[in-house]
């Protein structure tokens, strides 16, 4: 399962303030800074940051910006292909159970900040709708300015925004604390979970109830996915009479084995594409059931790979008599180079973050890093820590 460190949500009330002089104080700040004077009351860095890339972008603060929105149709297909559809009534008795008597409002957005669900209290639906804040709206930072679904999508983080920090004036009557949630089994990002009201009614207990439903939906996706890892096991039991072979899933994780050790996922499986499994070698997957058997193509057992470092950065995979050749992204042969550095004691998220990015703070853009490399290249690269798997051998070649 892909693990992260919990990140709380901080409240964007500081401790021992007031919430109705300190909202009208960040209107003033608002009001400062747009202006060109110095704020009594600086903004926070995040807001910062936020306000710096949408003024780049050109959005004006003072009125409410053009909207963009899809058709419900659209909204459907996102709703249905999603897997946030399997959580969704979860999250309503969790959030939504409280949003109408609290005047408060459950909106669950997709990666690209489309909202595809929104509940809450009728009063504050209707002065959503003023603003735009209903299903099929984009609601990104490039659109409506700083807010805490686009903020969050941008800082790949948990935002609580209040009054003034929000880039538009017509959002200044309004709170909002979102959190991305992401997929447990690859680390990709599937949407935000936002909580939003009016600004007054803002309570410390926002960031928690919004937590609590990013940690329900992560935690339902996971024994969903492991259900169905067991039906596939069932389903494939009958023809795995012999090893040493897998059976896995579309993704790769591994429902069964027999007569190997491949941890928890190999590369996801292709029609007619070799993959290389440490310990089996070079298989050629065949699809079964709904998932894929995987078993070796030939007698070798040690993948050996060639990483150019060209502009382009190209990986070749060798073994036995079988290999490929992908092209990665620069990142991806960063990971992989830095890992071949570590050798066999290999790199925590924590070393890792800081040999990428220069700090701790990545941890949740690290780990899904190496999930999207690991969908690529499986078991290759070995978790807790991150290092190239026993049976691997690495030659990097630095180009130009």
């Amino acid at each position: 399962m892909v693990r992260e460190v919990t990140v709380v949500v901080h409240s964007a009330v500081p401790p021992g303030r007031n919430l109705p002089t300190h909202a009208r104080d960040l209107v003033r700040m608002h009001e400062a800074v747009i202006g060109g004077s110095r704020p009594a009351v600086p903004p926070r860095p995040l807001v910062s940051r936020s306000w710096s890339r949408v003024l780049s972008l050109g959005l004006t603060a003072d009125g409410m910006n053009a909207r963009d929105s899809v058709p419900e149709d659209e909204v459907e297909r996102r709703r249905h292909d999603s897997p946030l559809r399997h959580v969704i009534e979860d999250l309503r008795q969790v959030v939504g159970a409280t949003s109408d008597s609290a005047h408060m409002l459950l909106v669950v957005t997709d990666a690209d900040g489309i909202i595809l669900w929104r509940e809450g209290s009728s009063a504050v639906r209707r002065k959503a709708d003023t603003l735009g804040f209903v299903e099929g709206s984009e609601w990104t930072e490039s659109r409506v300015g700083t807010n805490a679904i686009g903020t969050a999508l941008a800082e790949a983080a948990p935002i609580e925004l209040l009054a003034g920090e929000h880039f538009e004036q017509n959002q200044h009557p309004w709170y909002c604390t979102a959190s991305p949630i992401h997929d447990p089994r690859t680390g990709e990002l599937l949407g935000v979970i936002d909580v939003s009201g009016p600004a007054l009614t803002l309570h410390p207990a926002i960031g928690a109830l919004v937590e609590t439903g990013k940690r329900l939906a992560e935690s339902e996706l996971w024994r969903t996915h492991r259900q169905r890892l067991e039906r596939l096991r069932h389903m494939a039991e009958p023809v795995l009479s012999s090893g040493p072979a897998l059976v896995v899933d579309e993704d790769g994780w591994v429902a069964h084995s027999v007569g190997v050790s491949a941890g928890e996922r190999i590369a996801a499986p292709k029609a007619g594409q070799v993959v290389a499994v440490p310990g089996l070698g070079a298989c050629l997957p065949e699809p079964i059931a709904d998932g894929w058997l995987v078993r070796p193509a030939s007698t070798a057992r040690t993948v050996q790979l060639d990483l150019d470092l060209t502009p382009a950065p190209l990986l070749s995979l060798q073994a036995g008599d079988t290999g490929w050749r992908r092209p990665l992204t620069k990142r991806h042969a960063e990971i992989l180079v830095r890992l071949h550095k570590a050798g066999r004691e290999g790199l925590s998220a924590v070393a890792l973050s800081h040999a990428l990015y220069g700090d701790a703070e990545h941890l949740v853009t690290v780990r899904a890093e190496v999930s999207r490399l690991r969908r690529l290249l499986g078991a290759i690269v070995d978790t807790r820590p991150y290092r190239l798997a026993d049976g691997v051998r690495m030659t990097v070649h630095a180009g130009q």
